[in-house]
């Protein structure tokens, strides 16, 4: 007889997911991926249903790590949403299950995974990527992606200053507002962009809002938005002349509009940086792009999973 499942709220994961003991498990993860080793992970390239009548997508991300004994499925609706609309552009949903008997162990929400696991990706790649001494922190947008990155960014790195652009002086405002620390607004994404080391892209644009001659050479971008293949964020410009690198190389070919459409090459996953077996090109102008994978869902379930259990235990 199997336990029924539990389930693991949005707030007690915000309180169970931390950044310092969430960073080694996706580094590991990362570089176990890039062995391309079935016991190790299986991943296939997420599964996306398109909601036509409501403008939005369903992906499935199922990922099975044979030897941490670790089975688990993310499904993500997101939304192409009209500006001012009150709607979530995303929302997600974890399923951790026993891989020995299929059942569900845990059900828990998936944003603040989601939130969390993506910045802490994002700063994965700078740490591997900037330039050493980067100063200056840019960020174009303000949503929640925004804020995640902002947090994880600024938690273990050191930037003199970070600047915030998105499309409202509203919403800039308001994120300048429910921050702390060394950050100023922007009216253009070029003015937030001209001369910073690092530039985080976590916006809902479909067209490119970051080009490569406001970029100073030997920037790092992380670009997080622009998950469809016909959506892009950054230019051809930039994407040509930079190093490339992305979470998933099959991801990328089929999901990135950033990467199909411009034709940009890929140098390599982070677990090829990580595993030793392809450089950090720190020295040139480097693009991380992220699409997300059910790997990073699956290490950061099992630890919500594992602090909840303990947690419980205790008490």
């Amino acid at each position: 007889m199997v336990d029924p499942p539990v389930i693991i709220w949005e707030h007690e994961v915000g309180s169970l997911l931390r950044y310092g003991d969430l960073i080694p498990r996706l580094e590991d993860a990362l570089g176990k991926f890039s062995r391309r080793d079935s016991a190790e992970v299986i991943q296939p390239v997420r599964t996306v249903v398109p909601l036509q009548k409501h403008g939005g997508f369903m992906g499935l991300m199922p990922t099975y790590m044979e030897n941490d004994g670790v089975l688990c499925t993310k499904f993500v609706c997101f939304y192409k949403r009209e500006e001012g609309s009150t709607l979530p552009a995303v929302q997600a949903t974890v399923v951790l299950l026993d891989p020995e008997y299929g059942n569900i162990k845990a059900v828990m929400d998936g944003e603040v995974i989601t939130n969390m696991r993506t910045a802490a990706v994002s700063a994965i790649s700078a740490k591997l990527l900037m330039s050493p001494g980067a100063e200056v922190l840019a960020i174009l947008g303000t949503g929640k992606q925004a804020l995640s990155h902002y947090n994880v960014f600024t938690e273990i790195f050191s930037f003199k200053e970070v600047r915030v652009w998105s499309q409202t002086k509203e919403r800039v405002e308001r994120f300048v507002r429910s921050v702390e620390g060394p950050v100023r607004g922007c009216s253009s994404a070029e003015e937030a962009v001209r001369g910073a080391d690092v530039i985080v892209t976590v916006t809902r644009s479909t067209e490119p809002v970051l080009y490569g001659q406001w970029v100073k050479a030997g920037a790092h971008v992380a670009a997080v938005g622009a998950c469809r293949p016909d959506w892009r964020e950054l230019d051809d410009m930039l994407m040509k002349s930079a190093v490339v690198y992305t979470d998933s190389r099959e991801g990328a070919l089929s999901e990135s509009g950033d990467v199909i459409l411009s034709g940009a090459e890929v140098f390599a996953e982070l677990g090829d940086v990580i595993n030793g077996t392809k450089s950090a090109q720190r020295e040139k102008t480097t693009v991380f792009k992220s699409l997300g994978m059910g790997v990073e869902d699956a290490v950061s379930a099992k630890l919500v999973f594992d602090q909840w259990t303990a947690k419980a235990t205790k008490s």
